[in-house]
Parts: C-alpha cells; structure tokens; sequence
C-alpha cells in the first residue's frame, strides 16, 4: 500500500498519524480499546486491515488493549528503542507501527500478549461486519447451537 502522508495526516488524529507512523505509543489507560469489550473486529486504522478479533482479546492490565493472536501474520521487527530489546509489531498491507509483543500472556491461548495502541485501530462491531465489507468474518463469532 503506497502511504501519501499528506492525505495520512488530513484523514487520521494527531496520535493515530505518530503512533502508526512514527511508532509513538499512547497513554496506558488513557485510549479507546484498553476495556473495551464488544464482540467485533479490529482493524488498521490506516488500511482497514483486520488484524485482532475481540474474541482474542483479554484484561492483562497493562493499559492498552491486548490479544492472545492475531487474525493474520503481523510483520515482527526488533525494537531496540528505550534501552530493551522487543518485538515490534507492524501491519502487513500499510506498515503501521500497532505495538509490541510479549511472552506473557494467557498460557491456556499459547502464551502471547499482542500489546496494541488503540489509536492504530478501528473497531467493527459484529453487527457491522457485513456492511462494512467484512462478512468474511462473521462465521467467527456464530455460536454453536450444538
């Protein structure tokens, strides 16, 4: 995806344009998604990308929203910033800077902790996926009758 950063900062917030584009991180307890708990999709707020389901979402009370896995392989880079070595982690089709991942998460879903700023993404709520262009994703959260 070719990223006009002119258009980029017309159409995004100030924090959405530094977090996705200049790798900022947002306040801990202070952004859109860090509690939030509505079934639904997460997608970049650049591309539209899905990235995390809400189903693979949980409370690790670090501040920001965290994922056990993600719906598609994120782009993983080393992040030597801030005087420790992480792993960054950044959209396929836009490049977006999302956040970082961790070993410490949930042991029962693998053990992963997908940290994600808030203001890299944009959250579908189920019963908008279909008019969003994202009916694909419905059969995730069918319950079974069984």
């Amino acid at each position: 995806m070719n990223k006009d950063k002119k258009e980029l900062k017309k159409r995004l917030t100030r924090t959405q344009y530094r977090v996705t584009q200049e790798n900022g991180t947002e306040p801990p307890f202070e952004n859109a998604y860090w509690d939030h708990d509505e079934e639904g999709l997460y997608v970049d707020i650049v591309s539209g990308e899905p990235l995390f389901s809400s189903l693979d979402k949980f409370d690790s009370s670090c501040g920001w929203p965290s994922f056990s896995d993600s719906l598609k392989k994120l782009e993983l880079k080393e992040d030597r910033g801030f005087g420790m070595v992480r792993t960054e982690v950044r959209s396929n089709e836009a490049d977006s800077h999302l956040g970082h991942l961790f070993n410490d998460g949930p042991v029962d879903r693998g053990g992963l902790r997908y940290c994600i700023n808030s203001a890299a993404l944009r959250f579908i709520p189920v019963d908008e996926l279909e008019k969003e262009g994202y009916g694909d994703y419905l059969a995730l959260f069918e319950k079974d009758e069984r």
